[in-house]
């Protein structure tokens, strides 16, 4: 862990290492988690997941102190790297009553999602002084390998180095 203008940073991931996909927003289909649990194997990455993350209660995945505890097991558990959400949606302000704070910053890791989990995003970047990505999720962009998420950047972002592919160079220009 580093410290850097006031935020706690988690350290860089390491090939290897064991991402949490949580659910705490809407309900994913097992067939996509799994295909983002195999594109997060490529990747060279453990990828874990309890029943939780795909638990469903309406247009939610499962009731809310369900994925709150789900997401504190994956962030207390300290061979748990990083967390990435496996989809946006609807439903993730409501675990944040059941988020403790001193507790998320006493043992930092990375965040990953976007849509929905912004909320979450925001509250571990400004409520916990936590570095989060607003980042690629399982559904729809990890699932989809290539296809879904630019993979050497995104591995590049959480392993903290550069990507300068000649591909992603010319996008820039």
């Amino acid at each position: 862990m580093t410290v850097g203008a006031g935020r706690l940073k988690p350290r860089a991931l390491r090939p290897g290492d064991r991402i949490a996909i949580v659910s705490p927003a809407s309900p994913i289909e097992r067939g996509e988690l799994e295909r983002g649990a195999t594109e997060l194997r490529a990747m060279g990455f453990e990828p874990v997941y309890d029943e939780a993350a795909l638990a469903r209660e309406g247009y939610v995945a499962g009731a809310a102190d369900v994925r709150a505890r789900a997401f504190v097991r994956a962030w207390q558990d300290p061979a748990i790297a990083a967390l990435i959400s496996s989809r946006g949606g609807y439903g993730s302000a409501q675990i944040l009553p059941a988020l403790d704070q001193s507790a998320l910053r006493a043992t930092p890791k990375l965040f990953i999602g976007y849509s929905d989990t912004t909320a979450v995003l925001s509250w571990l970047t400004t409520g916990c002084g936590l570095t989060a990505l607003h980042g690629p999720m399982v559904e729809r962009r990890i699932a989809a390998g290539s296809a879904g998420v630019h993979v050497e950047s995104f591995r590049a972002t959480i392993e903290g180095r550069s990507a300068r592919s000649e591909e992603h160079t010319s996008e820039l220009q």
